[in-house]
């Protein structure tokens, strides 16, 4: 497969499981999370959608771009590969966990899993491909962000 497929094939990966992990928890969203009180610097309900498609897309393309080197050394690149999929399915987990169960200081226990996994996942690209490993600087800064947003949710309503 060419490296643009490989990378199509991310994208749309990552862009599947945002939009299963945000149509499992919508009703979470509609009936709970509205009426929960939430710190003064949480953002717009409308932020959140334009935001996590960008992330997911650099995600994607990151992922492909890694997967693509796997001529060369094939188990740095599948070492690389499985902190990519593991921290894709904890970030389709948190939604589930916050909005779904509507728990949130379980998905605080699982986000700051998460903040590893992404930063190990960076790690591990950036010593395959710079570019890939740059890709997920963005979604490590905006998982701090939602960490935080996190935290002061559950504390907030605890």
């Amino acid at each position: 497969m060419s490296k643009p497929m490989k990378i199509a094939v991310m994208i749309a990966t990552c862009l599947l499981v945002g939009y299963l992990s945000g149509y499992a928890t919508r009703s979470g969203v509609d009936e709970w999370f509205r009426y929960l009180e939430k710190p003064v610097f949480n953002p717009p309900s409308w932020l959140f959608s334009p935001v996590w498609t960008i992330l997911y897309i650099m995600m994607g393309i990151a992922g492909g771009l890694v997967w693509s080197k796997m001529d060369g050394s094939r188990e740095v690149v599948r070492r690389a590969l499985i902190f990519f999929w593991v921290q894709l399915a904890l970030n389709g987990l948190w939604s589930i966990l916050f909005f779904g169960l509507r728990n949130p200081l379980l998905a605080l226990i699982e986000i700051v899993i998460l903040w590893l996994m992404i930063y190990e996942t960076m790690n591990q690209f950036r010593k395959i491909d710079k570019v890939a490993g740059y890709l997920f600087i963005p979604y490590l800064a905006w998982v701090s962000f939602a960490t935080v947003l996190n935290a002061s949710i559950w504390w907030l309503n605890r």
